[in-house]
């Protein structure tokens, strides 16, 4: 809805094997974009390559703003989703092409950071946050309807699936805790009643 990601486009997503990022893998390829993701282990590409994934990039081995330029004759994503947050806002500004938007989903590094603004300026970037907890119920009503008409689709086709790494009953939602910090999993971890 805010980075009108579109057909031809590409999109990096940072966390390709969380339960969000397994999904924009998904919703991302059904709408004809060329999709990067950083993932820290070779298995959680070889899942996001199985989704789908274009490129997939080991943030723990590779300089991903470096893969990013080579992979787009050093132009940069158009549109990249970032769950990381401060330590990597600048990266990701040196990332993007020109008129290129940050989506901002998360702050897993810290949330405060310094930022060279001629960057944004110089290419015209967009830089954006979402969090559902504080919009209003008229706005939650109009993503509700958007993913209606965009996202329901796509799933209806089977052309995107949810990725449950675990069920767990609600009694071990600190099991859950402890999988979600040992960061072994792809998809999510749902608990259940």
């Amino acid at each position: 809805m805010m980075s009108h990601l579109s057909a031809g486009e590409t999109f990096l997503i940072h966390g390709g094997s969380s339960g969000i990022g397994t999904f924009a893998i998904q919703i991302a390829k059904y709408y004809g974009a060329r999709v990067s993701v950083t993932a820290g282990s070779e298995e959680k590409l070889a899942a996001c390559k199985d989704l789908g994934a274009d490129v997939c990039i080991n943030y723990k081995t590779e300089d991903f703003v470096a893969r990013v330029k080579e992979e787009t004759a050093g132009k940069g994503v158009d549109v990249i989703l970032d769950c990381v947050g401060a330590s990597y806002f600048q990266r990701n500004l040196d990332s993007l092409n020109f008129n290129g938007r940050l989506f901002i989903i998360g702050t897993q590094s810290g949330a405060v950071t310094q930022v060279d603004l001629r960057s944004i300026l110089a290419r015209r970037l967009t830089v954006q946050a979402a969090g559902l907890r504080t919009r209003s119920p008229e706005n939650k009503d109009a993503i509700v309807d958007e993913v209606e008409k965009k996202v329901w689709p796509a799933i209806e086709q089977g052309k995107v699936k949810p990725v449950v790494y675990k069920y767990l009953p609600l009694a071990e939602a600190a099991e859950g805790h402890r999988l979600m910090e040992s960061s072994q999993h792809v998809g999510k971890i749902l608990l259940v009643t």
